[in-house]
This record gives structure tokens, C-alpha cells and sequence, in this order.
């Protein structure tokens, strides 16, 4: 594999299982407007499920998912009815918005967006969290519906003869390398280059000329073929090439299907090297399925990434993409704020005092514990020496919010709505680790075990990071399940192993209307220290994913650390 990886690197090459998508999609055939849905995937009567609102498709989490809610889709969509639902991006994961979340309809609803839901774009899913249905297919449908006669399986193959035999072509796609060592020639239909407006054919037009390396000449009659057929194989020795080709064709759903197929080689380079060339690779060639794949994975490892050479060259965007989520694991903000001011160092001259001000910007004073508040304001870093006043203004901010009612402040925080909002942080008193899952006893200050048993632990932790809250606590009991019976023991119903159960006591209830838990488990492999999945509780309980469910390889299956983190979120 090390061999692989000192080959790919220099390509920018990484892979990702690509899905196939039937040719010319059910849902590219019907009309679209506002409250439209379709279903992406192989199948017409199955998939994920997307919505277009505000001019722009979107998914649908998988919270309160239920037969109901797949009524009313396949209804919408023409079908008499709903076979099954398919939550937790069963179907792959989509790009773009989530437009809708915790849905609850009746099942009587004429479509989606009748149903009950938080609001449109308001969510706190990812998207392997994508909603999906499986609709029946039968001809029962009233005869007010409207019908799409769909022989795109049997279309496929016919155009993809077509394309073999070359019979009627009349276009010559000639294909040479920068050095013009070796050439290959293609005759196509015009009619079918037409469709993609980034090559400018016209009626008159009669060939083009690309300029394609050498060592992507033999991939490129299967991507011809794609332009077909919407269908082709995707392996590690072509996948760069396919994404470049599809990058040149402007096939947005190709390169982005070939940039999840990169992504599957995102575990397998510790020094990050991998992972920050692909970013930008994805930035050049526009590929926002493949950017954000990367910066999860780089958020989820936030900390490594912090303490290796990398963190010093990686570029303004990356870092201002990256201070903008949520789903940075780091052991505290004031951590966060150190690396910054490390990073601009480093960066001299290169960082121009307003890109300073503006990742200035990002840092969440508000969520820095109150104690390294005070002590801040009397630090000399670059950041307080070159931006004194906006500083003493996050830090004001993270006084006031320490001292003052959320219900006193919420009005005027309105313009950054993000700087309540924690990440995902590992310090003790916000999270417990389990190393081992083994049954060998073990003791931690705060975390007290049961038994001889290493997977129930108890610990606590203040109701919020505000100092309004330091009196104020909260019992959790974190535990790991490896079997059927330890399930039964507690009363849960287990499926598959191992599954996480995160509790709090009863004392939660009193700031249900003030505070909302949206806690996480962090799963890291224990010989690579990284971290593969970051998941979060449904009703207490995380089923840990296996590699057919999950969005990248799972690359330590059964060496892996459990870290349970707590997240407290005003309401």
C-alpha cells in the first residue's frame, strides 16, 4: 500500500466507490419545480430521496423517517405505494443542502413538502444521514397521473452498441498527449457530444483535439462510452484519468461519483500529505464532492493534522474552510485559536492582514472556558498585537456570555449565529474514552466503572461550557455492547455489534427547554491514532457502521477506540 500511495500522490490520485446511475435518470425527465422530488440511484423505483427548493436539489435526513413519509414520496413520485424506507445514506451520500429534517407526516399528504418538518435548510445531519425509499411498482396508479415510459436499462445497451460499432458516427475525437508521441482517434455522434455545453459542439463542428497524458490514453474509450451509457467501472488505475476526462467534458455527476471513490484511500496517509493535495485538486477542477469529503475527514483529525509538519503549509482557503465547521474534534477552542496564531506565524508575509482578520472571525471566543479568557487578554500573540481591537471584542463576547442568560443575549446574536455553536471537544471534562474492550478492570479520575467491566463507565459533566453552569451537573453512563446477551441484560434491542448507548440521568429533563444534547462518538484506530467516523446518538444509542454503510473503508474494524463526547447546545 506504501508503495501505492508514493505512486497516487503525485497524480492527486485517490479512490471512492463510485455508484452507477442508470442512463438518462427517471427523475432528468420530469418537470421541475419548487417542492419537486426524485429518487438517485439504479433503479427508477428506488433511491435516495431529494427535493428541489429555492433552485437548488437537496436531500432529506433520515430523522423521523418512517413508512409514512415513503407513502408520500412514492405517491408523488407515480407509484401506488411504499415497500420499505432506507435511512443513514443506505443509497450514498448526496451533495448540496439538507432541505429537510425530523419530517412527520400522516401518509395522506400530496407531497413531500406538505409534511411537517424543522425548516427548509434547517438541520443537524450530514449527508450519511440521506433519506431513501423503496417505492412498489405496480400498475395499480389512479388515472389522474401522470405516466414516464422509462426503457433506459434496454436504452443503455443499444446506445452502447452503437458506440462500439461505430455505425453513423461523424465526429473524429482525436486524443494526443503534450509531447504528441501517441494518438488515438474515436469517431462519435455529434448528436451526443452535443448534450455537454462545455465542448461548444455545434451542427457544423466535425472534430476535437485533447490533450491527454499518455497513461490515460487507454481509459479514455470507456469514458466515451459513459457518454452513452451513464455506466462504467471505476478502479484504482483509472479513476484519476476518469476524473480529469470528466472534469474537461464538464460530466459534474462522473467527477464527483470518481471523487468519492478517492476518498477511500483518505485513512491510508498519516503525514496528511494525501488528504491536503486532494483538496486542493478538488478546488482546481471544481469538485465539491471531493472537497468535502477531505475536510471531513481533515475536521474529524483536526488535532493530528494540528500537531503535524503539514499544519503550516496548508492553504488560507483550506483553513478558512476548515474554521467554519462544526465537526472540528479538538480538545478545546483556546487549542484552536494556538494553532491559528502558530500557523500565521509560520505564514509571515504570505497572509495579508484582512485574511487574518477574517479566520480571526471564525474562532468561537464564546466557547473558550472563561479562566483562559482571562488569561488571553494579557497574552502578546500576533493575532492580539495585529488585531487588538477585533481580539478584545471576542473576548468581551466570551465574558458576556459566560456572565449573562442565553434568553438575555440570544436577540442579538442574530449575525453569528455559528459562535454558540461547539464543535466537537475531547478535553477530560467533556469526554470518556474506552481503550479497551476487554473485560480487565480500570479506574480514571471521574470515571468510575462497574465491576470488572471496562465498557460501563460513568462520568460527569457541567449542564453547558458557560460558567452560569459550573455548579450545575450532569451523570452519564457510557457503554460499549459486543454481544446479544449484554443487550438483553440492560433491555436493548441490538441488531448489530458493537453498538455505543450514551445515557444521562434524570436530571437532564430540567433544561430540556434551554439545552439540547447533541452528543457524538469518535471512533479512532488505535495503531494509526485516527480517527475513521464520527457518529451521533439517536435515541441514545450508536450502531458502530460496517464498511458496506459507511462513507470511507472502515480501516481498523476491530482495533479501534470508543470516545464518548458530550455536546451542550443552547436552545
Amino acid at each position: 500500500m506504501r508503495r501505492i500511495m508514493h505512486f497516487l500522490l503525485p497524480l492527486l490520485f485517490l479512490p471512492v466507490s463510485a455508484q452507477r446511475w442508470t442512463p438518462f435518470d427517471r427523475h432528468a425527465k420530469q418537470p421541475t419545480h419548487e417542492g419537486s422530488i426524485r429518487l438517485v440511484g439504479d433503479l427508477p423505483s428506488s433511491g435516495r430521496v431529494e427535493v428541489y427548493h429555492d433552485g437548488q436539489w437537496g436531500t432529506v435526513c433520515d430523522d423521523g423517517w418512517d413508512m409514512a413519509e415513503a407513502q408520500v414520496v412514492c405517491r408523488q413520485m407515480g407509484f401506488p405505494g411504499a415497500i420499505s424506507v432506507k435511512p443513514g445514506g443506505q443509497y450514498g451520500e448526496g451533495s448540496g443542502p439538507i432541505w429537510l429534517d425530523d419530517m412527520n407526516c400522516k401518509g395522506s399528504e400530496s407531497s413531500l413538502s406538505e409534511c411537517s418538518f424543522k425548516g427548509w435548510g434547517v438541520s443537524d445531519c450530514t449527508h450519511k444521514e440521506d433519506a431513501g425509499v423503496i417505492c412498489e411498482t405496480g400498475k395499480n396508479i389512479t388515472s389522474n397521473r401522470q405516466f414516464s415510459v422509462d426503457n433506459s436499462l434496454g436504452l443503455s445497451d443499444d446506445l452502447g452498441l452503437l458506440f462500439d460499432s461505430g455505425d453513423g458516427c461523424d465526429f473524429n475525437i482525436n486524443v494526443q498527449d503534450l509531447s504528441e508521441e501517441g494518438e488515438l482517434q474515436f469517431c462519435v455522434h455529434r448528436l451526443i457530444l452535443m448534450i455537454y455545453p462545455e465542448l461548444n459542439i455545434t451542427n457544423e463542428s466535425r472534430n476535437l483535439t485533447l490533450d491527454v497524458s499518455q497513461t490515460c490514453h487507454p481509459h479514455v474509450s470507456a469514458f466515451l462510452r459513459y457518454l452513452y451509457t451513464r455506466q462504467i467501472d471505476v478502479s484504482i488505475t483509472s479513476a484519476q484519468c476518469l476524473h480529469q476526462l470528466s472534469f474537461i467534458f464538464g460530466v459534474k455527476t462522473l467527477m464527483e461519483d470518481v471523487g468519492r471513490v478517492f476518498t477511500s484511500l483518505l485513512p491510508e496517509d498519516n503525514t496528511f500529505r494525501t488528504q491536503v493535495s486532494m483538496y486542493e485538486y478538488g478546488v482546481r477542477t471544481g469538485d465539491l464532492v471531493l472537497q468535502e469529503n477531505v475536510l471531513q475527514y481533515l475536521s474529524w483529525n483536526c488535532e493530528f493534522l494540528i500537531n503535524s509538519p503539514l499544519w503550516s503549509t496548508i492553504s488560507f482557503h483550506m483553513m478558512d474552510a476548515l474554521l467554519q465547521r462544526s465537526d472540528l474534534v479538538v480538545e478545546d477552542e483556546a487549542l484552536l485559536l494556538e494553532a491559528l496564531e502558530r500557523w500565521i506565524q509560520d505564514k509571515s508575509d504570505e497572509i495579508s492582514s484582512e485574511q487574518q482578520a477574517s479566520l480571526l472571525n471564525h474562532i468561537r471566543f464564546l466557547l473558550i472556558p472563561v479562566d483562559k479568557l482571562y488569561e488571553m487578554q494579557f497574552s502578546s500573540s500576533v493575532l492580539h498585537q495585529n488585531h487588538e481591537k477585533l481580539y478584545l471584542t471576542g473576548l468581551l463576547r466570551g465574558f458576556q456570555f459566560n456572565a449573562l442568560p442565553f434568553s438575555k443575549i440570544r436577540n442579538k446574536m442574530d449575525n453569528m449565529s455559528n459562535d454558540y455553536l461547539p464543535r466537537i471537544y475531547t478535553a477530560d471534562e467533556w469526554s470518556v474514552c474506552f481503550n479497551d474492550t476487554t473485560n480487565n478492570y480500570s479506574y480514571n479520575r471521574n470515571h468510575y466503572n462497574y465491576g470488572q467491566n471496562n465498557r460501563i463507565q460513568s462520568f460527569s459533566t457541567r449542564a453547558h461550557p458557560s460558567a452560569l453552569y459550573k455548579d450545575q451537573r450532569v451523570q452519564w453512563q457510557a457503554q460499549v455492547f459486543l454481544s446479544i446477551q449484554e443487550c438483553y441484560n440492560y433491555g436493548v434491542s441490538c441488531t448489530s455489534f458493537p453498538v455505543a448507548r450514551f445515557l444521562a440521568s434524570g436530571n437532564q429533563n430540567r433544561y430540556t427547554n434551554t439545552i439540547r444534547f447533541n452528543n457524538r462518538l469518535i471512533l479512532t484506530c488505535k495503531n494509526q491514532n485516527n480517527v475513521f467516523h464520527v457518529q451521533e446518538f439517536k435515541n441514545d444509542m450508536a450502531v458502530i457502521p460496517n464498511n458496506s454503510s459507511m462513507g470511507l473503508p472502515n480501516p481498523c474494524p476491530d482495533d479501534y477506540s470508543f470516545r464518548f463526547v458530550v455536546r451542550p447546545v443552547y436552545i
